[in-house]
């Protein structure tokens, strides 16, 4: 299913309501052999309610929401028997609302529910679903570097254990429940710094980024990870290389560069962190210390501010941070990531927001896309 030696492909069903959605997309991944799907951890959306209408997107009915979310671990315990072999995981949660030792066992209790490994992404976290709600955000690198030798050891042993750190101290600390036979659930972290990278190749069973970024900064920061796995007495190649890519399509080529001006889509550039605008001359309209999903909280944001910040943000700088064009182009700029390492792909089609029609071609395109790049990507790597 999930290797680090053959393609495989996943889809995000997120973790907004209806519950009907979700399920829909579920059984219609399973129908199409998916190999995972994939849900969200948050308490809150990025979108300022204010700017939530018709004009920002199809999906902003009167009266709704962008900040209603289920608990991601509820969710999986009611998709777990859904998805058939298919493996669900969470992409991502992080360790400043949750103990690791409640991460890692809601992960064995989902590992008895399924048939194939649950995957446990987690990263560093966001101020969003912090800040707001009086949880600290301080050194979240740090608390997370503490976190996933605690979460590997519940996965690993049994008995009592000790952990004494900045963070976490656990004394004659107990986690007896042990994983289903064969179905250890697998570690992803969602890694994108030096800092991060290492922590993938030092723990890690996947690699889960989710910034955009170009074929050969993949293959860079790839290099990192498995030099680092190498460096801590693991096999780096056994890390499963995965990447969840944004692309926006259209039926035509003009008509997908036409989506790259939509106010949605230009609202996903500007939650892009600084340095991506950098690569342009460009300065980020929030600042150049501004590091993108990881700092914005909706609600400190007045419309007024937000509304200026996406008029400024390029149509070139749009066009790369999202991959863009005709299924065809989409599904050849896609392959280049798999032809440099690339092993677990998902994509977000961001172009289903503009419209339902957009919505109806987006979806089905990427349902096609997907298969269509595991089907010739196994070929080519010899993979029956």
């Amino acid at each position: 299913m999930i290797s680090p030696n053959q393609v495989s492909i996943g889809i995000g069903v997120g973790t907004q309501p209806p519950l009907r959605r979700i399920a829909l997309a579920t059984r219609v991944a399973r129908s199409l052999h998916f190999d995972a799907v994939w849900t969200v951890d948050h308490m809150q959306g990025w979108f300022p309610q204010e700017l939530w209408n018709r004009d920002m997107s199809w999906m902003a009915g009167p009266g709704s929401t962008p900040h209603a979310y289920f608990d991601y671990q509820a969710l999986l315990g009611y998709l777990a028997p859904r998805v058939g072999a298919m493996h669900i995981g969470v992409g991502v949660t992080e360790v400043l609302r949750r103990h690791p030792v409640l991460l890692a066992q809601s992960a064995m209790t989902w590992s008895h529910m399924t048939k194939s490994a649950p995957i446990l992404g987690i990263g560093a976290g966001e101020r969003e679903n912090t800040v707001p709600y009086g949880i600290d955000f301080d050194k979240p690198v740090s608390r997370l570097e503490e976190a996933l030798p605690i979460i590997r050891r519940c996965f690993n042993s049994r008995g009592p254990f000790d952990y004494s750190g900045e963070f976490y101290e656990l004394n004659k600390a107990m986690m007896d429940l042990a994983p289903a036979p064969g179905r250890t659930p697998q570690i992803w972290v969602a890694a994108h710094g030096p800092r991060m990278l290492r922590l993938t190749g030092q723990y890690g069973d996947g690699w889960y980024p989710t910034f955009p970024m170009q074929p050969e900064e993949y293959a860079a920061s790839l290099a990192k990870i498995r030099e680092a796995a190498q460096a801590f007495g693991r096999d780096g190649k056994r890390i499963v290389p995965g990447n969840q890519i944004l692309v926006v399509m259209g039926r035509t080529e003009r008509e997908a560069r036409k989506h790259l001006d939509a106010r949605v889509i230009r609202f996903f550039t500007l939650l892009a962190p600084a340095y991506l605008w950098e690569r342009h001359n460009a300065e980020h309209p929030f600042g150049n210390d501004f590091r993108g999903l990881i700092d914005f909280i909706p609600s400190d944001y007045p419309p007024a501010r937000v509304e200026a910040a996406m008029k400024k943000v390029p149509t070139d700088i749009v066009a790369d941070q999202v991959v863009w064009g005709t299924p065809d182009i989409v599904r050849e700029r896609v392959e280049s990531f798999v032809d440099v390492g690339l092993r677990h792909l998902v994509l977000g089609p961001a172009s289903a927001a503009i419209s339902r029609r957009s919505a109806a071609f987006s979806v089905r395109a990427v349902f096609s896309i997907l298969r269509r790049v595991r089907r010739s990507a196994n070929a080519r790597l010899g993979v029956k």
